[in-house]
């Protein structure tokens, strides 16, 4: 290896330590990028990555829209009709409410994918209904933060749309593919959080007067919930997967289906019209500046690498180990999500530098890319630094620590499921 490259390692491991101490991932991404680039005397190809991945056409319109149309459905509180509709049939289940709540959760989060997300959704809703049945804190929390890989059947999700970019595929075909292993991967986590929670004794049935928590729901909670309400979370996916399987010539874009849904959310609840589309283009924005803006960050920190050389090191390595190649995909994002509570980073970081590669060492662009989705989710549902944890934590008056005592199992069984099925 030349110098550049050495200089570089260092580099990297300094941007892991700047991430595990919390700073900006975009500021630690993108200089670390930058200052490789400039190690390395290629400059440009930094900057070149950063005018590229700032206009990517398909990644920001998928993603964007994604997220305008969930500030439609959080500003209609469509989102707040979905949840109490499917949470109020589960009282009085004993033990079974466990598995029972997850599974609503899984639900739900094909909606709203993102972990903080759906936290603020679900949480004051299903939390104090696990707690007056007699789970521990931490068990109630983990039951939400260990059951959102459904997530990633929702076409909007910005994982999906990257990886299903970098394969040349369309998104739903991508989601289709591996929507048997996402089912799995949701049923073993269910499974595994359950005998976890019964070997730590999390379920007391005679404890019901413990809890500290008084509101049985969440004070937006409706009396009766509205159907129609409550379905405009779930329309744009309605919609992208009929059209995918019946109406093939018309093509219908994420963009178009998240449109619709926002259109509908607003004629049923007959909200301010001014006001709704504000907030969709305030998402947009924000989903730009927070989500493509780490896949610039990391773009840049991918060129990084490639200019100093690191990448082509290591995709050599993997193509003379391909046994290696796996595991890496799953064990590298995975314990960077922990170490820093971030899926994100560690997902774009790896998927824009290694699985581009992905044939040279045996596998597919769309395999690899979802393993290492599914190992960086499995990382941020792992760590107790991860905003969605540490939100449901305090909704529960649980330690973060609590909570991922109970997900790292079911984590850890879900990485020895994916290598011993890709």
């Amino acid at each position: 290896m030349t110098i550049s490259t050495w200089l570089a390692l260092v580099v990297v491991v300094l941007t892991v330590v700047a991430l595990v101490k919390r700073y900006e991932s975009r500021l630690v991404l993108r200089c670390a990028g930058f200052l490789m680039a400039f190690i390395s005397l290629k400059p440009m190809m930094a900057f070149q990555q950063f005018d590229k991945s700032m206009t990517n056409g398909g990644l920001i319109v998928a993603i964007c829209s994604a997220i305008g149309f969930a500030a439609v459905i959080s500003y209609t509180k469509c989102d707040v009709h979905l949840v109490t509709l499917l949470t109020r049939p589960l009282k009085k289940l004993g033990f079974s409410l466990l598995p029972a709540s997850m599974l609503v959760t899984g639900f739900i989060s094909v909606s709203i994918p993102t972990l903080s997300g759906l936290g603020a959704a679900v949480g004051p809703t299903m939390i104090p209904i696990l707690l007056r049945a007699g789970f521990k804190p931490g068990c109630a929390a983990a039951a939400i933060v260990a059951a959102t890989y459904p997530a990633y059947l929702n076409p909007g999700l910005s994982h999906n749309v990257f990886v299903s970019k970098l394969a040349g595929w369309e998104v739903m075909d991508f989601i289709g593919t591996h929507a048997l292993m996402t089912l799995s991967v949701t049923l073993i986590s269910i499974v595994v959080v359950s005998i976890t929670a019964w070997f730590l004794h999390d379920y007391d049935k005679d404890a019901l007067s413990k809890n500290t928590l008084q509101a049985e729901e969440g004070s937006d909670a409706p009396v009766k919930p509205n159907l129609l309400y409550a379905l405009a979370p779930l329309l744009p996916v309605i919609i992208l997967v009929l059209a995918s399987m019946y109406l093939k010539g018309m093509k219908v874009s994420v963009a178009t289906a998240m449109i619709i849904g926002s259109a509908y959310a607003l004629v049923i609840t007959r909200k301010d019209p001014q006001l709704a589309v504000k907030e969709f283009f305030k998402g947009m924005g924000n989903g730009y500046g927070k989500i493509l803006g780490i896949i610039i960050a990391a773009g840049v920190f991918a060129a990084g690498l490639r200019a100093a050389g690191v990448v082509d090191v290591f995709v050599k390595y993997l193509t003379e180990a391909q046994d290696i190649a796996k595991i890496g995909g799953l064990v590298g994002p995975y314990v960077l999500g922990v170490l820093t509570g971030s899926g994100d980073a560690a997902a774009f970081a790896f998927n824009e530098a290694v699985t581009p590669h992905a044939p040279q060492f045996g596998m597919t662009i769309d395999g690899l890319g979802y393993l290492v989705n599914m190992a960086a989710a499995a990382g941020r549902k792992s760590s107790p630094l991860a905003g969605g944890v540490i939100l449901l934590a305090g909704i529960a008056a649980a330690s973060p620590f609590e909570v991922v005592k109970r997900t790292i199992p079911s984590a850890v069984v879900i990485l020895i499921a994916l290598y011993i099925a890709g």
